[in-house]
């Protein structure tokens, strides 16, 4: 059996190091497919209504693989908010 030691220094750099690299990781294996739930939380509305205009009128890609189930592009979604977005003074 091997051990290694290390100073805390270098011990909290390698933890804070291997805590970036997971969380780059995951959020790199986001769904590009997001319920209606998850879209109306991502765009902040609280309206299926809403959502649903927002299908119509194009404004977000979305795919129906059956009759009642609906899903919405995430990308689509965060072009659709950059888009709109406004730039401060």
């Amino acid at each position: 059996m091997e051990v290694i030691c290390l100073e805390d220094n270098a011990f909290f750099n390698l933890i804070d190091r291997v805590v970036d690299h997971i969380k780059n990781t995951t959020a790199s294996k986001q769904d590009k497919w997001l319920s209606t739930d998850q879209a109306m939380e991502r765009l902040r509305i609280k309206s299926k209504t809403t959502l649903q205009k927002l299908r119509d009128e194009g404004h977000v890609r979305f795919s129906q693989p059956e009759k009642k189930w609906i899903v919405y592009d995430a990308e689509s979604i965060d072009e659709y908010l950059e888009k709109h977005s406004k730039d401060t003074f």
